[in-house]
């Protein structure tokens, strides 16, 4: 009898996305993209200055109308597409570039940069438009409610309980391009390895995590990550 498929789990941090031209999450001084933390990027900066926020992210949502998904996104698509077992793609990242090189299911566990939520009604939508803090709810007809779909700092991951169950019941967890640095993301190959599951990691350079993962690619996503798809369907 033919045995199934391995289900595989692979995550994605900002890694795989800088090679298209978008920006890594911090510089070496902390930064994010030229910005401290807690001025753009947490609850209390969006109480405090909402029109700041809003324009960073404005500006974000902008930058990714000009680049395009990279040949480790078309990688990935094509696993998703041709691997005979279930391929779960979960991304830290909040761009587009999965679902626009043809991945489907993408769990984006940090919200979507292209999404808006009102506090007032909890509704989430799909905007591609600059976003103010005049600006009314199409859903609730409110103003002052609607935030950027993003997971700032000291908020809650969305669909973490989903993500868990997906690599305990993995084969293969595969990380890439991920700093190893943000939890619970970076806590996700301690879960596949005590399920027994094999772990992959591809990214450039050795993370913090690095020691607790079978194998290892180092290089750019784009090269490593087209070739270990290749290998693994030719299989």
């Amino acid at each position: 009898m033919q045995q199934p498929a391995t289900s595989i789990v692979i995550l994605t941090g900002a890694g795989i996305s800088a090679e298209s031209g978008l920006p890594t999450f911090r510089d070496k001084d902390g930064l994010w993209e030229g910005h401290r933390v807690e001025d753009v990027a947490c609850p209390e900066a969006f109480a405090r200055d909402p029109e700041r926020v809003q324009r960073f992210y404005n500006l974000r949502r902008a930058a990714l109308a000009t680049v395009e998904p990279n040949a480790a996104h078309h990688a990935l698509a094509r696993l998703q597409q041709a691997w005979p077992g279930r391929v779960t793609l979960v991304t830290q990242n909040v761009d587009d570039l999965h679902e626009r090189a043809g991945s489907t299911g993408v769990i984006h566990m940090h919200g979507e940069l292209r999404k808006v939520r009102c506090g007032h009604c909890g509704q989430r939508m799909e905007w591609l438009d600059e976003l103010h803090t005049s600006t009314l709810c199409p859903v609730c007809g409110r103003g002052r409610g609607l935030r950027p779909d993003i997971v700032w700092f000291g908020e809650m991951p969305l669909q973490l309980e989903v993500i868990e169950d997906a690599v305990e019941a993995s084969g293969l967890f595969v990380a890439i391009g991920t700093s190893g640095q943000v939890y619970p993301a970076a806590g996700l190959v301690q879960v596949a390895r005590s399920a027994g599951a094999a772990t992959l990691e591809i990214n450039t350079a050795q993370t913090a995590v690095s020691g607790c993962f079978d194998s290892h690619r180092v290089g750019p996503a784009s090269v490593e990550v087209r070739r270990w798809v290749a290998g693994l369907l030719d299989r």
